[in-house]
């Protein structure tokens, strides 16, 4: 038995450093590094299952195409094969329909700096193809974030263990920050409380002392109510606004337009219940507000986070070690990304596709996509709108890659399908938007098959259109010594050698606030007023603006006929669609299923356990019932992100969800859906 060390690639806050078990050359267990401040020996269900995604149905070698687009058949080609018809083919595309007729698509599938974000942007940025604009998950709250303090840092995860009011707003961290938990029970241990609210009374809410349910996207309105009654009753910490707020006077006014009875009825919670949370956030200290990415996948999220984001503000939070809030800590990983990226091999201006909307960019783009190179994603189950994205996905003029590990719903569409090695086979520089370790992982067992990794195909591509730049030559650690080369890294004596050496450096984290007038906002202070986002169209003091007022799902129908709210939160045992074709995974997850409160089943003639649609305007899904008290009457919650073959129809939840864009940043919408429940 040999152990050796990785790194979880996986779009996660918790970024887990890795110990492995081999024998004979193979994996036989994955646990979590015992050595590593964070992680400390804990990894997910989903990681654990990690030998049978490496050792189960690969794809072990290049394919094209052999059947109807989307049946599934193919033959084995060489690489030599695969990469002369894509070059080939996008020579032809470039010459007759010009480069932006060649389009990446791409997100989260690896975290890893190299495989992620470096060889693929500098082909793409050098051939001149379409830009695609990663937006699909965090962009919204993190821009609202952004509105109140100027870059993405927060509390040192660690130190919340100090924290005795803890609250996780819209966030299951149980489930998707596994390890906020861990730290969060242990600061119950020492005398903390620990409060959730959300939508679905899932696991995380179960598990906390006191959870509050609200409506969906109503997350706005509840921080203004608990501003409303700190500002009311004289509970903010008024030295620390007057040193580090700017347009807190303002912002008071707007406050007090959101009185507890107003509030009840927009967000569901009694106005007793919202002056207790209220005086319970402002008199206890430290507090540490752990913000999710739940409600900012509203129409209005992006504006709902800057809302909640100010809280800690009112209350100077920040003071206090353990206290304040996290919503990303990505600001504390600067890298060198025109390096990284060179996005000085742009000749010209080009042209670029909000990801959200990549069934509106297949089938109506003019002029039109003539070729579509997908990896690290699954659109077919992870887009929105998934019947327009079928649909695009199904021309046959368009000639689609697909560099994948397993035969995912994509892939089957995909006229050429290249074999991608797992994060085991290949290195790569990890960073986490959540705690701050920076981290290096070597491969640690040979590569499956004829896989390579993307920066590896992405050079052959190069070399194969006649490419010479010396960027398309740089290795794995060529390319991380360049994403390390700033004056950042150089002042904490890090360097590529030294990480190798120590396999995770953890970084120190910045007191907040900053020295007054040091913010990275326009004022240098805690924004309560913003002229940023009047560029989006909105107030420059933050407002809470109804998803109801924004809907627009593309329904044939009034909206009258689809009232309930539908919302697809992550499944435990998968991650987006990651994991869904892991057999024992799927057998412990059992079946989809969607969650109904007991009064809106009675309305229609449903009983728990009963085979029911869900439709809108864009699609149908036919799933099972259950009846249950885990959500408000006019909201319905089904988890994702099973693959399309495990529903009843054949239809996912993306089905139904929408493909408009959050109010700023261009974020998905994936909460804002209205749909009809029907028995069947």
């Amino acid at each position: 038995m040999e152990i050796k060390y990785s790194v979880c690639p996986h779009d996660c806050p918790d970024t887990c450093a890795l110990k492995v078990e081999i024998q004979d050359g193979k994996i036989v267990k994955v646990a979590g590094d015992d050595y590593h401040p964070v992680t400390r020996g804990v990894i997910c269900e989903k990681v654990r299952a990690y030998p049978e995604r490496i050792y189960g149905n690969r794809i072990l070698y290049p394919m094209r195409r052999t059947g109807k687009k989307g049946a599934g058949e193919f033959e084995r080609i060489s690489w030599n094969d695969a990469i002369d018809e894509i070059a080939g083919r996008w020579v032809e595309l470039i010459s007759k329909c010009g480069p932006e007729s060649i389009m990446p698509y791409s997100y989260g599938g690896t975290e890893g700096i190299i495989n992620k974000s470096s060889m693929d942007r500098r082909l793409f940025n050098k051939i001149g193809a379409t830009a695609i604009g990663r937006t699909i998950c965090s962009v919204a709250g993190s821009l609202g974030y952004q509105l109140s303090y100027g870059i993405s840092k927060g509390v040192n995860p660690l130190d919340s263990v100090d924290s005795k009011l803890i609250i996780f707003w819209g966030i299951n961290a149980l489930e998707t920050n596994m390890h906020q938990a861990v730290i969060a029970d242990a600061a119950r241990k020492n005398g903390a409380k620990i409060i959730v609210i959300d939508v679905h009374r899932n696991k995380t809410a179960k598990w906390a002392d006191d959870f509050y349910m609200l409506l969906p996207g109503s997350d706005g309105a509840l921080a203004l109510g608990i501003a409303h009654i700190i500002l009311r009753d004289n509970l903010e910490d008024k030295a620390f606004l007057e040193e580090y707020s700017f347009g807190l006077d303002e912002f008071r006014k707007k406050a007090m337009k959101y009185p507890p009875d107003r509030v009840a009825v927009l967000t569901g919670i009694s106005k007793e219940r919202i002056e207790y949370l209220a005086r319970l956030y402002a008199e206890t200290k430290p507090s540490f507000l752990r913000i999710g990415n739940g409600f900012q996948h509203h129409k209005n999220g992006g504006i709902n986070t800057w809302l909640i984001s100010l809280l800690p503000a009112l209350t100077a939070a920040w003071s206090d070690k353990g206290g304040g809030a996290l919503k990303s800590n990505s600001g504390y990983f600067p890298l060198n990304e025109e390096a990284l990226k060179r996005p000085d091999l742009i000749k010209k201006p080009v042209r670029t596709v909000n990801m959200v909307q990549l069934g509106k960019a297949l089938c109506e783009l003019d002029p039109p996509l003539m070729s579509l190179y997908v990896y690290n994603s699954n659109p077919a189950v992870v887009a929105p709108n998934q019947n327009y994205v079928i649909r695009g996905l199904a021309r046959e003029d368009l000639f689609t890659v697909v560099h994948e590990q397993t035969m995912t719903d994509t892939a089957k569409w995909a006229d050429i399908i290249l074999p991608a090695t797992t994060s085991f086979e290949h290195a790569d520089l990890y960073v986490s938007y959540w705690h701050t370790s920076l981290q290096w992982a070597d491969p640690v067992i040979p590569r499956a098959g004829e896989a390579k990794p993307n920066i590896d195909v992405f050079k052959l591509i190069a070399r194969s259109l006649g490419f010479n730049d010396e960027c398309f030559l740089d290795t794995e650690e060529d390319i991380a010594r360049q994403a390390l080369d700033i004056p950042y890294w150089r002042e904490k004596g890090i360097t590529l050698e030294r990480l190798k050496k120590e396999r995770f450096i953890m970084l120190g984290t910045e007191d907040y606030p900053f020295e007054r007038g040091k913010l990275p906002t326009p004022s240098g202070k805690i924004e309560f007023k913003s002229q940023k986002v009047a560029a989006y169209g909105f107030s420059e003091i933050p407002e809470y603006y109804p998803i109801k007022d924004y809907i627009s799902n593309g329904a044939s129908l009034p909206k009258p006929d689809f009232p309930l709210i539908f919302v697809s939160p992550p499944n435990h045992f998968f991650l987006n669609s990651s994991f869904a074709g892991v057999s024992s995974l799927k057998a412990k997850a059992r079946e989809p299923f969607l969650e109904i409160n007991r009064k809106d089943a009675e309305d229609r003639g449903i009983s728990d356990g009963d085979l029911v649609t869900i439709q809108n305007g864009q699609g149908c899904v036919s799933i099972k019932a259950k009846v249950l008290d885990s959500v408000l009457p006019g909201v319905v919650v089904s988890a994702g992100l099973w693959w399309k073959d495990d529903y009843i129809n054949g239809s996912g939840v993306n089905a139904l969800t929408p493909d408009d864009l959050s109010d700023i940043g261009g974020g998905a919408t994936f909460f804002s859906s209205q749909v009809e429940v029907k028995k069947i």
